[in-house]
Protein backbone atom coordinates (compact mmCIF):
# COMPACT_ATOMS: atom_id res chain seq x y z
CA UNK A 1 0.00 0.00 0.00
CA UNK A 2 3.01 2.59 1.03
CA UNK A 3 4.59 1.33 -2.55
CA UNK A 4 1.45 2.92 -4.04
CA UNK A 5 1.26 6.08 -2.80
CA UNK A 6 4.99 6.44 -3.20
CA UNK A 7 3.86 5.92 -6.91
CA UNK A 8 1.54 8.32 -6.86
CA UNK A 9 3.46 11.19 -4.91
CA UNK A 10 6.33 10.89 -7.42
CA UNK A 11 4.28 11.08 -10.72
CA UNK A 12 2.07 13.47 -9.43
CA UNK A 13 4.29 16.00 -9.96
CA UNK A 14 4.11 15.17 -14.09
CA UNK A 15 0.83 16.28 -14.17
CA UNK A 16 0.92 19.05 -12.84
CA UNK A 17 3.74 20.16 -15.35
CA UNK A 18 1.88 19.13 -18.62
CA UNK A 19 -1.14 21.65 -17.22
CA UNK A 20 0.81 24.83 -18.79
CA UNK A 21 0.37 27.14 -21.00
CA UNK A 22 1.43 25.75 -25.02
CA UNK A 23 4.43 27.08 -26.65
CA UNK A 24 3.82 30.16 -29.31
CA UNK A 25 3.76 28.87 -32.63
CA UNK A 26 5.90 31.27 -35.60
CA UNK A 27 3.35 34.04 -36.99
CA UNK A 28 2.20 34.77 -33.49
CA UNK A 29 2.13 37.74 -31.46
CA UNK A 30 4.83 37.00 -28.29
CA UNK A 31 4.00 36.99 -25.18
CA UNK A 32 4.75 40.34 -23.48
CA UNK A 33 6.70 40.28 -20.32
CA UNK A 34 7.64 42.64 -17.07
CA UNK A 35 10.77 41.12 -15.38
CA UNK A 36 13.71 42.45 -13.62
CA UNK A 37 17.11 41.90 -14.81
CA UNK A 38 20.37 41.42 -13.00
CA UNK A 39 20.44 44.79 -11.84
CA UNK A 40 16.98 44.93 -10.53
CA UNK A 41 15.67 46.71 -13.97
CA UNK A 42 12.58 46.23 -15.28
CA UNK A 43 12.53 45.04 -18.64
CA UNK A 44 9.75 45.01 -21.07
CA UNK A 45 9.28 42.70 -24.21
CA UNK A 46 8.19 46.34 -25.73
CA UNK A 47 11.67 47.81 -24.50
CA UNK A 48 13.08 45.94 -27.49
CA UNK A 49 10.41 46.83 -30.03
CA UNK A 50 12.22 47.22 -33.59
CA UNK A 51 14.62 45.07 -32.72
CA UNK A 52 15.35 41.40 -33.27
CA UNK A 53 14.96 39.22 -29.54
CA UNK A 54 16.90 36.06 -28.63
CA UNK A 55 14.41 34.89 -26.00
CA UNK A 56 16.36 32.22 -24.27
CA UNK A 57 14.73 30.46 -21.28
CA UNK A 58 17.13 28.13 -19.25
CA UNK A 59 17.08 26.49 -15.91
CA UNK A 60 19.21 27.75 -13.52
CA UNK A 61 22.86 30.08 -13.24
CA UNK A 62 26.05 28.79 -12.92
CA UNK A 63 25.16 25.24 -14.15
CA UNK A 64 27.08 23.54 -16.63
CA UNK A 65 24.70 23.11 -19.67
CA UNK A 66 23.62 26.76 -18.77
CA UNK A 67 26.76 28.28 -18.19
CA UNK A 68 27.68 26.99 -21.84
CA UNK A 69 25.05 28.26 -23.36
CA UNK A 70 25.21 31.59 -21.88
CA UNK A 71 28.74 32.18 -22.73
CA UNK A 72 28.17 30.96 -26.40
CA UNK A 73 26.00 33.82 -26.47
CA UNK A 74 28.38 35.81 -24.94
CA UNK A 75 31.14 35.12 -27.24
CA UNK A 76 28.96 35.50 -30.27
CA UNK A 77 27.39 38.86 -29.04
CA UNK A 78 29.38 40.56 -31.72
CA UNK A 79 27.68 38.80 -34.55
CA UNK A 80 24.27 39.19 -32.92
CA UNK A 81 24.65 42.64 -32.78
CA UNK A 82 25.36 43.02 -36.36
CA UNK A 83 22.22 41.68 -36.87
CA UNK A 84 20.28 43.82 -34.72
CA UNK A 85 19.47 41.13 -32.11
CA UNK A 86 18.94 41.70 -28.57
CA UNK A 87 20.11 38.30 -26.29
CA UNK A 88 17.78 38.17 -22.80
CA UNK A 89 18.06 35.03 -20.60
CA UNK A 90 15.52 34.21 -18.49
CA UNK A 91 15.25 31.64 -15.49
CA UNK A 92 13.18 31.33 -12.56
CA UNK A 93 16.42 31.81 -10.55
CA UNK A 94 16.34 35.56 -8.56
CA UNK A 95 17.95 39.20 -9.34
CA UNK A 96 21.33 38.09 -7.41
CA UNK A 97 21.92 34.52 -8.24
CA UNK A 98 21.67 36.27 -11.99
CA UNK A 99 23.80 39.17 -10.53
CA UNK A 100 26.57 36.91 -9.71
CA UNK A 101 26.17 34.88 -12.93
CA UNK A 102 26.39 37.67 -15.40
CA UNK A 103 29.26 39.08 -13.70
CA UNK A 104 31.09 35.65 -13.11
CA UNK A 105 31.17 35.34 -16.63
CA UNK A 106 30.92 38.95 -17.92
CA UNK A 107 27.48 38.35 -19.75
CA UNK A 108 26.98 41.52 -21.85
CA UNK A 109 23.21 40.91 -22.02
CA UNK A 110 20.24 41.19 -19.33
CA UNK A 111 19.39 37.59 -17.72
CA UNK A 112 15.81 37.71 -16.41
CA UNK A 113 14.21 36.81 -12.92
CA UNK A 114 10.87 35.05 -13.22
CA UNK A 115 9.96 34.24 -9.69
CA UNK A 116 6.65 33.28 -9.95
CA UNK A 117 7.65 31.66 -13.70
CA UNK A 118 4.87 33.66 -14.99
CA UNK A 119 6.71 34.29 -18.84
CA UNK A 120 7.75 30.82 -18.53
CA UNK A 121 4.38 29.87 -18.47
CA UNK A 122 3.16 32.13 -21.07
CA UNK A 123 5.64 30.71 -23.68
CA UNK A 124 5.29 26.91 -22.00
CA UNK A 125 8.58 26.72 -20.73
CA UNK A 126 7.65 25.84 -17.14
CA UNK A 127 8.60 22.83 -15.46
CA UNK A 128 7.13 22.22 -12.12
CA UNK A 129 8.35 18.82 -10.39
CA UNK A 130 6.61 19.62 -7.32
CA UNK A 131 9.78 20.90 -4.96
CA UNK A 132 11.87 21.59 -8.24
CA UNK A 133 11.02 24.31 -10.61
CA UNK A 134 12.68 25.67 -13.50
CA UNK A 135 12.51 27.14 -16.33
CA UNK A 136 12.84 24.47 -19.98
CA UNK A 137 15.73 24.80 -22.21
CA UNK A 138 13.77 27.08 -24.96
CA UNK A 139 14.85 29.93 -27.26
CA UNK A 140 12.26 32.16 -28.86
CA UNK A 141 13.45 34.23 -31.76
CA UNK A 142 11.07 37.29 -31.96
CA UNK A 143 11.25 39.62 -34.92
CA UNK A 144 11.19 43.72 -34.62
CA UNK A 145 7.08 43.32 -34.57
CA UNK A 146 6.95 41.18 -31.70
CA UNK A 147 5.57 38.05 -33.57
CA UNK A 148 7.40 34.61 -32.87
CA UNK A 149 9.74 34.38 -35.96
CA UNK A 150 10.73 30.87 -34.48
CA UNK A 151 11.54 28.38 -31.40
CA UNK A 152 13.50 26.20 -30.50
CA UNK A 153 12.27 23.41 -27.91
CA UNK A 154 15.39 21.07 -28.27
CA UNK A 155 18.39 23.01 -27.55
CA UNK A 156 21.83 21.83 -28.00
CA UNK A 157 24.00 24.30 -25.86
CA UNK A 158 27.08 23.37 -27.35
CA UNK A 159 26.15 24.62 -31.23
CA UNK A 160 23.02 26.77 -30.27
CA UNK A 161 24.54 30.56 -30.39
CA UNK A 162 25.76 29.08 -34.06
CA UNK A 163 22.36 27.81 -35.11
CA UNK A 164 20.13 31.38 -33.81
CA UNK A 165 22.88 33.28 -36.11
CA UNK A 166 22.67 31.21 -39.13
CA UNK A 167 18.48 31.62 -38.37
CA UNK A 168 18.45 35.07 -37.79
CA UNK A 169 20.24 35.70 -41.32
CA UNK A 170 17.94 33.08 -43.28
CA UNK A 171 14.46 35.43 -41.49
CA UNK A 172 16.07 39.06 -42.51
CA UNK A 173 16.98 37.42 -45.98
CA UNK A 174 13.41 37.25 -46.29
CA UNK A 175 11.90 40.27 -48.38
CA UNK A 176 9.84 42.30 -46.01
CA UNK A 177 5.63 41.00 -46.90
CA UNK A 178 6.29 37.86 -47.76
CA UNK A 179 4.53 36.36 -45.17
CA UNK A 180 4.27 35.81 -41.39
CA UNK A 181 5.12 31.84 -41.66
CA UNK A 182 8.71 30.99 -41.60
CA UNK A 183 9.66 27.91 -44.15
CA UNK A 184 9.02 24.31 -42.93
CA UNK A 185 12.76 24.64 -42.53
CA UNK A 186 12.95 27.01 -39.90
CA UNK A 187 9.75 25.50 -37.66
Amino acid sequence: MQSRYLVIGLLLPLFFSVAQAEVPKPGTIAPAFSLPDQDSHTRRLDDFRGRWVVLYFYPKDDTPGCTAEACSFRDDIQQLGGLDAQVVGVSVDDTSSHASFAQKYHLPFPLLSDKDASAAKAYGAFSDWGIMKFARRYTFLIDPNGKIAKSYLDVDTSRHSTEVIIDLRQLMSKPPGSGDKPSAALR
